[in-house]
């Protein structure tokens, strides 16, 4: 089977990723800026270093979306509450 990047198929562990959109902190303060990764990623984050990143949404089926969704998150200033993402429009 060929890989995703040359362009060719997918594998089955490929298409079942989920997406997360978190809220990222840099030099140990919140930036208010968001980031996307696959769930494993996040996961992954979490282990290193618990709740240095703010998750804001996961459970996303696809990167396109998780980017919409992070581009389109309002930031309120209150970085210690995920803020509440709507759905793109369709």
């Amino acid at each position: 089977m060929q890989s995703a990047a040359a362009g060719g198929l997918m594998s089955t562990n490929e298409e079942s990723l989920s997406w997360v959109v978190y809220r990222m902190t840099i030099h140990g303060k919140p930036s208010g800026m968001n980031a996307v990764c696959n769930q494993m990623e996040w996961e992954a984050m979490e282990r290193a270093q618990p709740g240095y990143h703010t998750l804001v949404q996961a459970g996303i089926p696809n990167e396109g979306e998780a980017e919409r969704l992070a581009r389109s998150g309002s930031v309120d200033g209150n970085t210690s509450e995920p803020t509440e993402l709507k759905p793109p429009r369709r």
